[in-house]
């Protein structure tokens, strides 16, 4: 299995549109961060985890001439607001998109993008094939999945993934012990860490580590960073040997 970070950045992506401060300012590749998503690459299928507002340029960067399936995490728009772009692929591979998320989250799209979804369409919108999940595992391209459901904030949810040893949560602030069954064993984790003082709805660093050491996966990788968390290279002097922060384009293989 594959993985490539496609973004690892919080809702605003890094740098902040205006922002003067240290980490905004930064040269170093590592603090350039566009919106959180990825590609998994296993079972000759390539499964994208999220369709942010940077998905055209991520698809560009890597060079990825087709996807077999789309995973949302939840309804907020630095999770799916690049979903127009994928007509691009039903015009080269001649078929729609195959997009999994729950009816709430499908609702969400519909509205966000309802002339994709209209009776009388105009020509070249996307094709999006929406099929609904709840909270058992499911077959996505012909892989297995295992959602994973996170507290976001409030009673507002959203679902990690994990495909075979591999588990991906974003934008979480709490999984219930019963959710952290279905993570026990991967080899490899990535997980949420926006900052490190506490927010209401993301891990901070003190808890994302935590959760690290009580699952214990032989490597683990933070993503959803943002300016607020510090440098790069500062920072990561700080982390346990076995995880690290993930970076834009970063590729590891499990």
């Amino acid at each position: 299995m594959k993985i490539t970070f496609l973004g690892t950045g919080t809702s605003q992506g890094v740098p902040v549109i205006a922002c003067t401060c240290r980490v905004c300012q930064s040269q170093d590749s590592r603090d350039k961060r566009l919106r959180s998503s990825i590609l998994v690459e296993t079972d000759e299928k390539k499964i994208i985890i999220d369709c942010g507002p940077d998905f055209r340029q991520q698809m560009l960067r890597e060079q990825i001439q087709s996807i077999d399936a789309i995973l949302i995490t939840h309804g907020h728009k630095d999770h799916l607001g690049g979903l127009d772009d994928v007509r691009a692929f039903n015009y080269i591979l001649k078929r729609s998109t195959d997009v999994y998320a729950t009816i709430e989250v499908q609702k969400t799209i519909k509205n966000d993008f309802g002339y994709a979804f209209s009776s009388e369409k105009y020509p070249g919108v996307p094709e999006i094939n929406l099929h609904a999940i709840s909270n058992r595992h499911f077959k996505a391209a012909g892989v297995n999945v295992i959602p994973i459901k996170a507290r976001h904030f409030n009673e507002h949810y959203v679902f990690g993934y994990r495909i075979h040893d591999f588990t991906y949560i974003t934008d979480a602030v709490e999984i219930t012990e019963k959710e952290k069954k279905k993570i026990a064993g991967s080899k490899v984790i990535v997980i949420n860490t926006l900052r490190k003082q506490k927010h209401y709805s993301h891990f901070n660093l003190e808890g994302a580590i935590a959760i690290l050491d009580e699952l214990k996966p032989t490597r683990a990788y933070l993503t959803h960073i943002s300016h607020q968390m510090g440098l790069t290279e500062e920072v990561s002097r700080e982390l346990p040997e076995y995880i690290k922060f993930a970076t834009d384009g970063l590729v590891i293989e499990i």
